[in-house]
Protein backbone atom coordinates (compact mmCIF):
# COMPACT_ATOMS: atom_id res chain seq x y z
CA UNK A 1 0.00 0.00 0.00
CA UNK A 2 1.00 3.45 -0.37
CA UNK A 3 1.62 5.90 2.51
CA UNK A 4 1.84 9.44 1.55
CA UNK A 5 3.68 12.28 3.82
CA UNK A 6 3.46 15.89 4.11
CA UNK A 7 6.89 17.34 5.17
CA UNK A 8 6.89 21.26 5.87
CA UNK A 9 10.46 22.89 5.08
CA UNK A 10 11.39 26.36 5.84
CA UNK A 11 11.34 26.79 2.28
CA UNK A 12 8.92 24.30 0.92
CA UNK A 13 6.43 21.63 1.22
CA UNK A 14 6.72 18.49 -0.17
CA UNK A 15 5.13 14.80 -0.11
CA UNK A 16 6.83 11.82 0.29
CA UNK A 17 5.37 8.44 -1.12
CA UNK A 18 6.43 4.82 -0.17
CA UNK A 19 5.27 2.25 -1.62
CA UNK A 20 5.70 -1.35 0.22
CA UNK A 21 3.88 -4.35 -1.75
CA UNK A 22 5.08 -7.87 -0.06
CA UNK A 23 7.30 -9.69 -2.28
CA UNK A 24 8.40 -6.36 -3.80
CA UNK A 25 11.32 -3.84 -2.67
CA UNK A 26 9.99 -0.61 -1.10
CA UNK A 27 9.80 2.09 -3.59
CA UNK A 28 9.63 6.04 -2.52
CA UNK A 29 9.83 9.65 -4.41
CA UNK A 30 8.98 13.17 -3.30
CA UNK A 31 6.81 15.84 -4.78
CA UNK A 32 5.82 19.43 -4.49
CA UNK A 33 2.52 18.91 -4.92
CA UNK A 34 -0.10 16.33 -3.39
CA UNK A 35 -2.13 15.80 -6.90
CA UNK A 36 1.29 14.41 -8.08
CA UNK A 37 2.23 12.14 -5.23
CA UNK A 38 -1.20 10.60 -5.30
CA UNK A 39 -1.15 10.61 -9.19
CA UNK A 40 2.64 8.44 -8.76
CA UNK A 41 1.42 6.80 -5.83
CA UNK A 42 -1.52 5.22 -7.87
CA UNK A 43 0.07 4.32 -11.40
CA UNK A 44 3.45 3.37 -10.00
CA UNK A 45 1.37 0.85 -7.40
CA UNK A 46 -0.34 -0.30 -10.52
CA UNK A 47 2.88 -0.68 -12.53
CA UNK A 48 4.38 -3.29 -9.77
CA UNK A 49 0.87 -5.32 -9.57
CA UNK A 50 1.04 -5.88 -12.96
CA UNK A 51 5.40 -6.74 -13.29
CA UNK A 52 5.75 -3.25 -15.57
CA UNK A 53 7.63 -1.02 -13.27
CA UNK A 54 10.72 -2.41 -12.44
CA UNK A 55 11.42 -2.95 -16.85
CA UNK A 56 10.33 0.42 -16.81
CA UNK A 57 13.39 1.42 -14.66
CA UNK A 58 15.68 -0.76 -16.01
CA UNK A 59 14.87 0.55 -19.48
CA UNK A 60 15.98 3.93 -18.09
CA UNK A 61 18.91 2.81 -16.40
CA UNK A 62 20.40 1.42 -19.78
CA UNK A 63 21.52 3.31 -22.55
CA UNK A 64 20.68 1.70 -26.54
CA UNK A 65 24.49 1.58 -26.74
CA UNK A 66 25.05 -0.59 -23.31
CA UNK A 67 22.43 -2.71 -24.98
CA UNK A 68 24.53 -3.34 -27.98
CA UNK A 69 27.94 -3.60 -26.44
CA UNK A 70 26.18 -6.38 -24.03
CA UNK A 71 24.78 -8.21 -26.83
CA UNK A 72 27.94 -8.09 -29.23
CA UNK A 73 29.46 -9.24 -26.59
CA UNK A 74 27.33 -12.36 -25.11
CA UNK A 75 25.18 -13.25 -28.41
CA UNK A 76 27.09 -12.63 -31.44
CA UNK A 77 29.59 -15.47 -31.15
CA UNK A 78 26.79 -17.79 -30.52
CA UNK A 79 25.81 -16.62 -34.27
CA UNK A 80 26.97 -18.96 -36.96
CA UNK A 81 30.10 -18.06 -38.87
CA UNK A 82 28.97 -16.47 -41.98
CA UNK A 83 26.82 -14.28 -40.09
CA UNK A 84 27.99 -10.98 -38.86
CA UNK A 85 26.10 -8.54 -37.58
CA UNK A 86 28.54 -6.23 -36.18
CA UNK A 87 28.74 -3.84 -38.55
CA UNK A 88 24.84 -3.18 -38.77
CA UNK A 89 24.67 -2.73 -34.93
CA UNK A 90 27.48 -0.25 -34.82
CA UNK A 91 25.84 1.75 -37.14
CA UNK A 92 22.97 2.08 -34.96
CA UNK A 93 25.12 2.67 -31.58
CA UNK A 94 26.40 5.57 -33.41
CA UNK A 95 22.86 6.54 -34.04
CA UNK A 96 20.89 6.42 -30.97
CA UNK A 97 23.61 4.91 -28.73
CA UNK A 98 23.39 7.62 -25.88
CA UNK A 99 19.48 7.52 -25.66
CA UNK A 100 18.42 5.14 -22.78
CA UNK A 101 16.40 2.10 -23.67
CA UNK A 102 12.82 3.85 -22.47
CA UNK A 103 13.75 6.89 -24.85
CA UNK A 104 14.08 5.39 -27.91
CA UNK A 105 10.56 5.17 -29.94
CA UNK A 106 9.35 4.24 -33.04
CA UNK A 107 9.53 7.39 -34.93
CA UNK A 108 13.44 7.57 -33.79
CA UNK A 109 14.03 4.33 -34.97
CA UNK A 110 11.81 4.91 -38.54
CA UNK A 111 13.65 8.64 -39.06
CA UNK A 112 16.95 6.21 -38.94
CA UNK A 113 15.45 3.83 -41.12
CA UNK A 114 14.94 6.38 -43.61
CA UNK A 115 18.24 7.49 -43.31
CA UNK A 116 19.49 4.73 -44.66
CA UNK A 117 16.88 4.53 -47.88
CA UNK A 118 17.57 8.10 -48.46
CA UNK A 119 21.24 7.89 -48.39
CA UNK A 120 21.12 11.20 -45.55
CA UNK A 121 23.68 9.11 -44.01
CA UNK A 122 27.99 9.00 -43.70
CA UNK A 123 28.36 7.33 -46.49
CA UNK A 124 26.03 9.26 -48.63
CA UNK A 125 25.04 6.15 -50.35
CA UNK A 126 21.35 4.92 -50.83
CA UNK A 127 20.86 1.22 -49.17
CA UNK A 128 18.58 -1.38 -50.86
CA UNK A 129 15.55 -2.26 -49.21
CA UNK A 130 16.79 -5.81 -48.36
CA UNK A 131 20.03 -4.18 -46.79
CA UNK A 132 18.07 -1.62 -44.49
CA UNK A 133 15.44 -4.37 -43.34
CA UNK A 134 19.19 -6.60 -42.29
CA UNK A 135 19.62 -3.21 -40.63
CA UNK A 136 16.33 -3.58 -38.74
CA UNK A 137 16.46 -7.26 -37.98
CA UNK A 138 19.84 -7.10 -35.90
CA UNK A 139 18.37 -4.54 -34.10
CA UNK A 140 15.12 -6.12 -33.79
CA UNK A 141 17.13 -9.53 -32.04
CA UNK A 142 19.30 -7.14 -29.69
CA UNK A 143 15.46 -6.03 -28.65
CA UNK A 144 14.27 -9.36 -28.08
CA UNK A 145 17.29 -10.51 -26.41
CA UNK A 146 17.17 -7.59 -23.74
CA UNK A 147 13.75 -8.28 -23.31
CA UNK A 148 13.10 -12.41 -22.73
CA UNK A 149 16.71 -12.52 -20.96
CA UNK A 150 18.07 -9.52 -19.22
CA UNK A 151 14.57 -8.14 -18.18
CA UNK A 152 15.90 -4.24 -19.27
CA UNK A 153 12.35 -3.58 -21.51
CA UNK A 154 8.81 -4.67 -21.47
CA UNK A 155 8.35 -4.69 -25.25
CA UNK A 156 10.25 -3.99 -28.27
CA UNK A 157 9.54 -0.57 -29.99
CA UNK A 158 10.86 -2.21 -33.52
CA UNK A 159 7.18 -3.46 -33.11
CA UNK A 160 5.48 -0.45 -34.42
CA UNK A 161 7.86 0.26 -37.76
CA UNK A 162 6.99 -0.45 -40.73
CA UNK A 163 10.14 -2.48 -42.68
CA UNK A 164 10.84 -1.19 -46.32
CA UNK A 165 9.13 -2.77 -49.53
CA UNK A 166 11.04 -6.02 -50.95
CA UNK A 167 11.31 -5.88 -54.39
CA UNK A 168 10.57 -9.45 -56.17
CA UNK A 169 13.47 -11.86 -55.57
CA UNK A 170 16.48 -12.17 -58.02
CA UNK A 171 16.11 -15.44 -60.35
CA UNK A 172 18.99 -15.26 -62.32
CA UNK A 173 20.33 -19.02 -63.27
CA UNK A 174 22.85 -20.09 -66.26
CA UNK A 175 21.02 -21.41 -69.38
CA UNK A 176 22.64 -24.34 -70.99
CA UNK A 177 25.41 -22.54 -72.91
CA UNK A 178 26.26 -19.85 -70.17
CA UNK A 179 26.80 -23.27 -67.93
CA UNK A 180 28.80 -24.80 -70.29
CA UNK A 181 31.03 -22.11 -71.00
CA UNK A 182 31.79 -21.98 -67.03
CA UNK A 183 32.19 -24.94 -66.24
CA UNK A 184 35.21 -25.25 -68.89
CA UNK A 185 36.42 -21.91 -67.45
CA UNK A 186 36.46 -23.64 -64.22
CA UNK A 187 37.64 -26.56 -65.02
CA UNK A 188 40.83 -24.57 -66.84
CA UNK A 189 41.21 -22.45 -63.79
CA UNK A 190 44.77 -21.65 -62.43
CA UNK A 191 42.81 -22.87 -58.98
CA UNK A 192 42.65 -26.25 -58.46
CA UNK A 193 39.74 -26.44 -56.07
CA UNK A 194 37.34 -23.79 -58.48
CA UNK A 195 35.80 -26.42 -60.47
CA UNK A 196 34.44 -28.97 -57.86
CA UNK A 197 33.35 -25.92 -55.73
CA UNK A 198 31.22 -24.71 -58.60
CA UNK A 199 30.06 -28.12 -59.44
CA UNK A 200 28.89 -28.52 -55.86
CA UNK A 201 27.12 -25.54 -55.56
CA UNK A 202 24.95 -26.56 -58.93
CA UNK A 203 24.48 -29.84 -58.22
CA UNK A 204 23.17 -29.15 -54.51
CA UNK A 205 22.07 -25.56 -54.08
CA UNK A 206 24.52 -25.40 -51.24
CA UNK A 207 25.65 -22.07 -50.29
CA UNK A 208 29.03 -20.81 -51.07
CA UNK A 209 29.98 -20.37 -47.00
CA UNK A 210 28.51 -23.87 -46.81
CA UNK A 211 30.80 -25.11 -49.38
CA UNK A 212 34.10 -23.64 -48.42
CA UNK A 213 33.42 -24.13 -44.52
CA UNK A 214 33.03 -27.88 -45.26
CA UNK A 215 35.08 -30.28 -43.27
CA UNK A 216 36.14 -33.85 -44.29
CA UNK A 217 34.42 -35.40 -41.00
CA UNK A 218 31.47 -34.78 -42.61
CA UNK A 219 31.92 -35.87 -45.57
CA UNK A 220 30.35 -39.44 -46.05
CA UNK A 221 31.72 -40.76 -49.82
CA UNK A 222 29.79 -44.05 -48.66
CA UNK A 223 26.82 -42.87 -48.09
CA UNK A 224 26.80 -40.27 -51.14
CA UNK A 225 26.25 -37.42 -48.31
CA UNK A 226 27.47 -34.19 -47.30
CA UNK A 227 26.15 -32.46 -43.51
CA UNK A 228 26.16 -29.08 -43.16
CA UNK A 229 26.17 -28.14 -39.59
CA UNK A 230 26.32 -24.12 -39.44
CA UNK A 231 23.40 -23.61 -42.03
CA UNK A 232 21.86 -19.72 -42.13
CA UNK A 233 18.89 -21.01 -40.46
CA UNK A 234 20.33 -22.46 -37.55
CA UNK A 235 19.46 -26.16 -38.22
CA UNK A 236 21.47 -29.26 -39.44
CA UNK A 237 21.35 -30.39 -43.20
CA UNK A 238 21.93 -33.22 -45.01
CA UNK A 239 23.16 -32.64 -48.40
CA UNK A 240 22.53 -35.90 -50.87
CA UNK A 241 25.87 -35.98 -53.68
CA UNK A 242 25.33 -37.97 -57.17
CA UNK A 243 26.68 -38.07 -60.50
CA UNK A 244 29.85 -35.73 -60.68
CA UNK A 245 29.72 -33.86 -57.81
CA UNK A 246 30.34 -37.41 -56.32
CA UNK A 247 32.51 -38.60 -58.72
CA UNK A 248 34.64 -35.39 -58.06
CA UNK A 249 34.99 -34.94 -54.51
CA UNK A 250 35.72 -39.08 -54.40
CA UNK A 251 39.27 -37.64 -56.79
CA UNK A 252 39.48 -34.62 -54.21
CA UNK A 253 42.95 -35.06 -52.47
CA UNK A 254 42.16 -34.98 -48.65
CA UNK A 255 45.02 -33.31 -46.79
CA UNK A 256 45.88 -34.87 -43.58
CA UNK A 257 46.82 -31.25 -41.51
CA UNK A 258 43.57 -30.06 -42.31
CA UNK A 259 40.31 -31.39 -41.68
CA UNK A 260 38.84 -28.33 -43.76
CA UNK A 261 38.01 -30.20 -47.52
CA UNK A 262 38.85 -26.34 -49.52
CA UNK A 263 41.85 -24.86 -47.35
CA UNK A 264 43.47 -21.69 -48.33
CA UNK A 265 46.96 -21.76 -49.51
CA UNK A 266 48.58 -19.73 -46.52
CA UNK A 267 46.76 -20.70 -43.69
CA UNK A 268 45.44 -23.91 -43.87
CA UNK A 269 43.15 -23.52 -41.33
CA UNK A 270 40.79 -21.11 -43.03
CA UNK A 271 38.99 -21.94 -46.20
CA UNK A 272 40.20 -20.68 -49.13
CA UNK A 273 39.45 -16.98 -50.69
CA UNK A 274 38.06 -17.65 -54.82
CA UNK A 275 37.03 -14.18 -55.00
CA UNK A 276 39.80 -13.76 -58.07
CA UNK A 277 39.57 -16.93 -59.81
CA UNK A 278 35.60 -16.69 -59.89
CA UNK A 279 35.72 -13.42 -61.50
CA UNK A 280 38.23 -14.88 -63.58
CA UNK A 281 36.60 -17.70 -65.07
CA UNK A 282 33.02 -15.66 -65.48
CA UNK A 283 35.29 -12.83 -67.55
CA UNK A 284 36.88 -16.22 -69.38
CA UNK A 285 33.26 -17.64 -69.96
CA UNK A 286 31.68 -14.00 -70.92
CA UNK A 287 28.97 -14.24 -68.78
CA UNK A 288 27.63 -10.89 -66.76
CA UNK A 289 25.29 -10.17 -64.26
CA UNK A 290 25.98 -13.17 -62.08
CA UNK A 291 26.97 -14.05 -58.73
CA UNK A 292 28.13 -16.69 -56.92
CA UNK A 293 25.15 -16.78 -55.06
CA UNK A 294 23.21 -17.61 -58.17
CA UNK A 295 24.39 -20.54 -58.38
CA UNK A 296 21.90 -21.34 -55.87
CA UNK A 297 19.18 -19.80 -57.92
CA UNK A 298 20.50 -21.73 -60.48
CA UNK A 299 20.05 -25.13 -58.95
CA UNK A 300 16.99 -24.29 -57.46
CA UNK A 301 15.56 -23.34 -61.38
CA UNK A 302 17.02 -26.26 -62.75
CA UNK A 303 15.08 -28.46 -60.01
CA UNK A 304 11.93 -26.81 -61.11
CA UNK A 305 12.40 -26.97 -64.27
CA UNK A 306 12.69 -30.80 -64.19
CA UNK A 307 9.28 -31.37 -61.89
CA UNK A 308 10.13 -30.32 -58.48
CA UNK A 309 7.42 -29.09 -56.40
CA UNK A 310 8.03 -25.73 -54.54
CA UNK A 311 7.96 -28.02 -51.29
CA UNK A 312 11.19 -30.47 -52.40
CA UNK A 313 12.77 -27.33 -53.76
CA UNK A 314 12.20 -25.91 -50.26
CA UNK A 315 13.57 -28.78 -49.11
CA UNK A 316 16.91 -28.90 -50.93
CA UNK A 317 17.93 -25.42 -50.19
CA UNK A 318 17.05 -25.62 -46.52
CA UNK A 319 14.49 -23.10 -46.42
CA UNK A 320 11.80 -23.31 -43.59
CA UNK A 321 9.06 -21.87 -45.51
CA UNK A 322 8.06 -21.91 -49.16
CA UNK A 323 8.23 -18.19 -48.87
CA UNK A 324 11.58 -17.83 -50.08
CA UNK A 325 10.77 -20.69 -52.95
CA UNK A 326 7.99 -19.19 -54.70
CA UNK A 327 10.21 -17.34 -56.98
CA UNK A 328 10.81 -20.16 -58.98
CA UNK A 329 7.14 -20.99 -59.24
CA UNK A 330 6.17 -20.37 -62.68
CA UNK A 331 9.39 -22.47 -63.61
CA UNK A 332 7.27 -25.20 -62.37
CA UNK A 333 4.00 -24.77 -64.30
CA UNK A 334 4.62 -27.30 -65.92
CA UNK A 335 4.61 -29.80 -63.15
CA UNK A 336 1.33 -27.93 -61.41
CA UNK A 337 -0.06 -28.65 -64.61
CA UNK A 338 0.92 -32.41 -64.61
CA UNK A 339 -0.80 -32.50 -60.63
CA UNK A 340 -3.74 -30.72 -61.40
CA UNK A 341 -4.77 -32.72 -65.07
CA UNK A 342 -3.91 -35.84 -62.98
CA UNK A 343 -6.01 -34.94 -60.11
CA UNK A 344 -9.51 -33.89 -62.83
CA UNK A 345 -8.65 -37.08 -64.53
CA UNK A 346 -9.18 -39.39 -61.29
CA UNK A 347 -12.31 -37.19 -60.18
CA UNK A 348 -13.94 -36.40 -63.74
CA UNK A 349 -12.32 -39.15 -65.73
CA UNK A 350 -10.85 -38.76 -69.08
CA UNK A 351 -13.14 -36.76 -72.18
Amino acid sequence: MATIRKRVGKKATTYRVEIRLKGFPAQNASFRRLTDAKRWAQHTESAIRENRYFKTAQARKHTLGQLIDRYIREELPKKAKNINQKPQLLWWKKELGEYTLADITPDKIAECRDKLLSGNNDSDYKFAPATVVRYMAALSHAFTIAIREWQWLEDSPMKKVRKPSLPRGRVRFLNEDERERLLKACQTSKNEYLFLIVVLALSTGMRKSEILNLEWPDVDLQKERLTVHNTKNKERKVVPLSNLALDLMKKHVHRIDTDLVFPGRINKHKPIDIRTPWETALKTAEIGDFRFHDLRHSAASYLAMNGASLAEIAEVLGHKTLQMVSRYAHLSEAHTSRVVSSMNQKIFGSN
